[in-house]
């Protein structure tokens, strides 16, 4: 099961990222756009995440994503450690959240963080 070190561990290996706290919490920014925060006593994820997309996986999945009433109005969802199968989802969902914040310049000079296969 990923836990909080996992979420750090894995944000900060992605390029240009860095790590500062807000609103009493860590977040994750990518050239200083914010991708996840550590919410919940760093028990969840907040990611960014298309709101049809995330409506879709909250009811494909409500016992791993939810959405925040602060953050409805926002393409943010949120994941609960726990709940994740294991690392390798961890990285699937922070690299997509990622990319979604990333500047071109970085998409362009790392495409194997690129689109994720169609399928």
């Amino acid at each position: 099961m990923p836990d909080a070190e996992d979420v750090r561990r894995i944000a900060l290996s992605l390029p240009d990222t860095t790590e500062k706290t807000a609103w009493s919490m860590p977040t994750f920014r990518v050239a200083g756009k914010m991708f996840a925060t550590l919410p919940e006593d760093e028990t969840s994820i907040a990611v960014r995440c298309p709101k049809e997309e995330r409506d879709e996986l909250v009811l494909a999945e409500p016992e791993k994503f939810w959405i925040a009433g602060h953050e409805a109005q926002f393409a943010w969802v949120r994941a609960r450690l726990a709940a994740l199968d294991d690392e390798e989802e961890l990285r699937d969902i922070l690299t997509d959240s990622w990319r979604q914040a990333a500047p071109p310049r970085l998409l362009d000079a790392h495409p194997e963080l690129g689109l994720p296969p169609a399928e």
